[in-house]
Formats: structure tokens, sequence, C-alpha cells
């Protein structure tokens, strides 16, 4: 499953199955902003090396036990003396990974972005054999870093996010629509709103459904 999912999965589940189960997406004025910001961070030819700091952009990383995988914008390898720390070939010592994760606009009111950089940090500890405990968020309006403490309770919360939609997606199920706040700015709600139902459906229920429409 690609990680940057469980962002759409915990903004909204209908959006996230829309995007991931059926394919279907629709740029926005939003979408093409947060795009072109991490055009701009995501150079995986562009690495950064200061004194006791490596910067790694666009940075593949893995969870085979949680079944993610994805991209991470930053990656910062601080050089410790901890011996927890990663191996970097080509430098001496240990180095402790810490992901930064760019985002266009200020701090959402639902843990979206947190999921998501939790995600990255259980990804990395498995990669690495490590422990992180803090990570950051970068938000491009605020053009300032936010440290987000990568506590027990929320590693728990975003691991549970990440098997609940490894399910969903196994199962194929997009939730039904109901309109709320977060509507308002989704680039999904012209496709999600006009084919609105009253309970969840199979995916393959909606196939056949686009296979006679379009055939007529």
């Amino acid at each position: 499953m690609p990680l940057s999912g469980i962002q759409h999965f915990v903004f909204c589940k209908r959006q996230w199955a829309l995007i991931h189960i059926e394919r279907q997406w629709k740029e926005n004025l939003l979408t093409v902003e947060g795009n072109n910001l991490h055009e701009r961070a995501d150079d995986p030819y562009e690495k950064e090396k200061r004194n006791d700091l490596i910067v790694s952009r666009a940075m593949p990383i893995i969870s085979k036990k949680l079944g993610i995988q994805g991209v991470a914008d930053v990656v910062e390898f601080k050089k410790t003396k901890k011996e927890k720390g990663a191996v970097i070939e080509g430098h001496d010592g240990f180095w402790l990974p810490c992901p930064v994760e760019y985002k266009r606009g200020i701090p959402k009111a639902d843990r979206s972005d947190e999921a998501q950089l939790t995600l990255q940090v259980l990804c990395l500890e498995e990669m690495f054999e490590t422990s992180i405990n803090k990570a950051y968020l970068y938000y491009h309006q605020k053009r300032r870093r936010v440290k987000i403490e990568i506590d027990v309770e929320l590693r728990k919360w975003t691991a549970l996010m990440a098997k609940e939609m490894y399910r969903m997606f196994e199962k194929g199920i997009t939730p039904p629509a109901e309109k709320s706040k977060k509507c308002g700015n989704c680039s999904m709600k012209e496709i999600c709103f006009p084919r609105l139902t009253k309970k969840a459906r199979p995916i393959s229920n909606y196939m056949k459904e686009m296979i006679i429409e379009g055939g007529k």
C-alpha cells in the first residue's frame, strides 16, 4: 500500500477509497500547490552533508510489517554516539534518521499529517533497526517546522489506522458518502456526491455499472 494514502484515509475514508480503490483523482488548486511544493523538495539526486548532518531527499522507505511503502520528502541523519543509530555506507560512526514532511498550508484540525509522518518513522525504524522519538512537519504557509513527539499513543493509533486501511483495500469496499465540513476543499467532491450511495458497495459492482453505462 502507498504510505501517502494514510493522510487521505484519516481525512476521509471515502475519499481514500475513491483514490486508492476506484483509482479516481481530480486536481484542484490545493492539490496543485501541494504537488509543486513537493517537486521542489523531492530531488532524489540532491543530498547534503553539513558537519554532523546528512540530508537525503525523496528517500524510498518501506515497512514489511505494515505492508506500506512510499517516499519521504526529507530524511535528516544526525550523527550520534549511540550504537542504536544507523550505519551509512561511506560515512563513519552512527547516524539517527529523522523525517521532515513538507506541507503546503497550515497545521490541520485532524491528525492526518501526524499519521503520515508517524508511518515514515515506523518505516525508518524498521529499515535501520533504530528508535526515533521525534520528527517534523514543515508548513510552507507558516514557513516553519513543527516538532511532533512520536509517543506510544501516536504509534499505536497510526499502526491501527494503517492496518484498517490495508483491510479495506483487500475487501475493495467504498464507504457511503456523508456530507461534512471537510467536503468544501476536497478535490473529489464533484466525483463523490453525484454518485451518492446509501450503503457500502464492492468495487466490482461499481465497475459493472460503469461498463453497462458505457455500452449504452
